[in-house]
């Protein structure tokens, strides 16, 4: 009797677990279609290179996740290390997609480098717009090799009102890029 009862229980939960996994299953379509018709499309950065910048897995208004895959053309030494600056553009790279205008450029950035990064690691960098006011954004960004923090930043952005190359300086007008009190 014991046996019969075991069995019956076992067969309820295989069925309980049935009827589980098909209505997860209809959840995870319903929330495919939802994504697919609330779909926000990138403008800007574009033609940046994913492969070093790292590819958007999530994009909604105001809110990013970049995942950067670490290769062996971002290493400094033979232990493996990536170097920063890969670190840095891919946080850039999503600064700027959680703003996602055409015209954004980065004004300033405030980083921490947590972490060592290395060949190999996954990097998933989750970036969120905090404040707006006119044409500047503060966009706060943290990156991630599984559950490490091993980045985070503050990135100042300003909107343009046409492509950064198109705007002339004041200097340029001036003196045509040739200021004898220029240090550089």
């Amino acid at each position: 009797m014991a046996n019969e009862e075991n069995l019956n229980t076992k067969g309820i939960m295989e069925e309980n677990q049935e009827e589980t996994q098909d209505k997860l299953e209809k959840l995870d379509e319903l929330l495919h279609e939802q994504n697919e018709k609330n779909k926000i499309v990138l403008n800007t950065h574009t033609l940046i290179s994913r492969y070093f910048c790292g590819d958007i897995k999530i994009l909604i208004d105001g809110y990013v996740e970049v995942e950067l895959e670490t290769v062996e053309d971002m290493i400094v030494d033979k232990m493996g290390l990536v170097h920063g600056g890969f670190i840095f553009g891919a946080a850039d790279f999503a600064a700027m997609a959680a703003v996602n205008d055409k015209n954004v450029v980065l004004a300033a950035a405030n980083c921490q480098f947590l972490s060592p990064v290395k060949v190999g690691d996954v990097v998933v960098f989750k970036a969120r717009v905090r404040h707006k006011e006119g044409r500047k954004r503060n966009v706060h960004v943290k990156g991630f090799v599984e559950n490490i923090k091993v980045f985070e930043g503050e990135f100042v952005t300003v909107i343009t009102e046409k492509h950064i190359l198109k705007i002339k300086l004041a200097n340029d007008e001036q003196t045509n890029g040739n200021n004898e009190n220029d240090d550089i």
